[in-house]
């Protein structure tokens, strides 16, 4: 346990039905990873919250529209559920969470219900959306405020957050894994890096 409290932001990248969360302190220049896991976004009791949109994309629009509140409903309580514990755990472990960083899509707004259904491509981005909403959600109904990070311009956009050199960034981010193990891969690099974003806003 550690002898006092630190300042710690939690990083998420989406998927669907789950999210990669990494936990980190002190910045990319002095940087420390605490915890690392996989948060499931899926309620196995609830069918379709593994793919809400797509559970109702084969039926009637008067039938798909319960079917989708269903499992969005259970995905967000999945989310608000996994993300209160797991600052719960860090808190026992004496790390404050006290900020969030979470990957974000292009941010298109989404059409009606209906127009989604139509659209396997508009699916499939609900769904993305879905997810992500879920988890910022879930994070300011812990207090948390939540810095998005856009995906596609992440290391440009953080590097300027940081004030560093993106290639510097990469640099130091490729050589936690040589600190860390596995898993290091795009998912928990590119968490941990909305996650020291946000923690320089909330500085």
């Amino acid at each position: 346990m550690l002898s006092s409290v630190d300042d710690v932001a939690l990083g998420f990248r989406t998927h669907l039905g789950w999210a990669a969360a990494v936990a980190v302190a002190g910045s990319p220049g002095r940087p420390r990873v605490l915890e690392r896991c996989r948060l499931e976004l899926v309620d196995r009791d609830v069918p379709e919250s593994h793919e809400p949109y797509h559970a109702g994309e084969a039926l009637a629009p008067g039938a798909a529209a319960p079917v989708v509140k269903r499992g969005a409903d259970a995905v967000r309580s999945v989310a608000r559920r996994t993300v209160r514990d797991l600052v719960r755990r860090l808190d026992r472990d004496g790390q404050r969470v006290v900020a969030v960083g979470l990957l974000m899509g292009a941010g298109r707004p989404l059409p009606a219900l209906d127009k989604i259904l139509a659209s396997h491509a508009w699916v499939h981005t609900a769904e993305g959306e879905l997810m992500r909403n879920s988890l910022a959600e879930a994070s300011e109904r812990c207090g948390l405020p939540v810095t998005g990070l856009r995906e596609k311009q992440a290391w440009t956009a953080a590097a300027q957050a940081l004030r560093t050199s993106e290639t510097e960034l990469r640099e130091r981010a490729d050589a936690l894994r040589g600190e860390l193990g596995s898993p290091w891969r795009q998912d928990q690099k590119l968490a941990a890096l909305a996650g020291w974003v946000a923690l320089r806003a909330r500085r």
